[in-house]
């Protein structure tokens, strides 16, 4: 938390340099986009009366989610482990308090006053840009844009511009194992065979539950590719590794990739049947536009809404069975142990030859074709760019 509060003070520092370059540019911006977690280009925006829209990494579901339990309070009647129904939303979205995010956790009061600034900032915004494809969520999509006033704009999956495999390797950060390796290893196992773990860049697992999903990984007889990220207490997990012989047992049909792994080039390999991930919005995007099937392992934030979009909603996914928020930055007391032997009965299902495997598969299939319709020309999320673009050009006329 302590490197999260100092880049946004870093950030909140370039404040003033951005007003200075407004001060003196002729003509001005028609808009200003930035990151919906950043208040201050709002302040910016109002100063310079210029219209602020605001980039969400997350998804429109999200933002409808959010706003019935903000306007309904009705988490504030209910126990922690007890179950509800968000109201008002397309689909019966069933979660309990300890599934929300931490703007709904009393006991988390900077965090709460922060949300709330966020809220408003949002509110305020000409509009939102969202990294999303309204055939997916469309229902969420729809509501949004009234509560918006049709400024919503669906421009995604953003994931899917990087066309050229030199971009799918380098996304996101430089891989911590070599191209050829990775596609020979991969190249050597059957189509569908192969299922992908991996947590993404900032949750922070604990190594006892990590020993559960690599006893899972082993004890499920598939290949497998497993992402062992570096930074917390990933000696702990190493030591494991080193002294069970993890590599060893598993070498004929397991790859462990520490640190950043090349995930779009990994996703988009035939041999890849399941991915199990703590779906994030962009990891869980990525999964979509591959068109696999995803074992859902939420950790905290608005993961949980992903879950049951992916699950319940979309129903391309199987859940370990995760029942709470893990609190970031204090993991060893919050969250709960997910079992081997959970991750394996989630892993079956989604790998599974079956009719509901299948099912799910072309499901899987269907999706990450509409994925890249979207972004095509005459697609939905093209249609979107360019009626934000007209939108300004509107205005640029009307001020004219």
């Amino acid at each position: 938390m302590g490197l999260t509060s100092a880049l946004m003070q870093a950030y909140a520092s370039l404040q003033k340099q951005v007003e200075q370059y407004l001060e003196n540019l002729n003509p001005r911006p028609n808009c200003i986009l930035s990151d919906t977690f950043l208040l201050w280009p709002g302040e910016i925006a109002k100063k310079f009366q210029i219209p602020r829209i605001i980039f969400d990494g997350m998804n429109c579901m999200t933002q409808m989610c959010n706003r019935v339990l903000y306007f309904s309070k009705v988490y504030e009647t209910v126990g922690e482990s007890e179950s509800f129904v968000l109201p008002d939303l397309p689909d019966s979205i069933e979660l309990t308090r300890s599934q929300l995010p931490f703007a709904f956790n009393p006991n988390l009061k900077g965090m709460s006053d922060f949300n709330e600034k966020l809220r408003v900032s949002e509110s305020e915004a000409y509009g939102v840009v969202v990294n999303s494809f309204e055939e997916l969520e469309q229902g969420y999509a729809d509501e949004y844009q009234k509560v918006k006033g049709g400024k919503v704009w669906c421009i995604g999956p953003l994931s899917l511009c990087h066309k050229d495999e030199s971009d799918k390797i380098q996304r996101g950060n430089k891989p911590s194992i070599n191209k050829h390796e990775c596609l020979k290893w991969l190249d050597s196992q059957e189509n569908g065979s192969v299922i992908y773990a991996c947590l993404g860049s900032i949750s922070r697992v604990e190594p006892t539950q990590l020993v559960e999903l690599a006893l899972a990984l082993e004890a499920s007889k598939r290949p497998f590719i497993w992402v062992v990220r570096a930074g917390h207490k990933t000696e702990k997990i190493e030591e494991w590794i080193n002294e069970e012989g993890f590599v060893e047992r598993t070498k004929d049909r397991g790859l462990l990739i520490r640190g950043w792994a090349p995930q779009l080039l990994v996703l988009s390999h035939p041999a890849i049947g399941g991915f199990l991930t703590h779906c994030g919005w962009n990891s869980t995007l990525e999964g979509v536009c591959a068109g696999v099937p995803l074992v859902t392992w939420p950790q905290f934030q608005e993961q949980f809404y992903n879950e049951k979009l992916v699950v319940q909603v979309l129903r391309i996914g199987v859940s370990v069975g995760a029942q709470k928020t893990v609190l970031w930055g204090d993991e060893d007391k919050s969250g709960e142990v997910v079992t081997s032997k959970e991750f394996i009965k989630a892993i079956e299902m989604v790998m599974e030859d079956g009719e509901e495997g299948e099912e799910r598969r072309k499901r899987a299939k269907e999706l990450s074709k509409m994925a890249n319709k979207a972004l095509e020309e005459g697609g939905s999320s093209h249609r979107n760019i360019t009626r934000l673009i007209e939108d300004f050009k509107n205005q640029e006329r009307n001020r004219s």
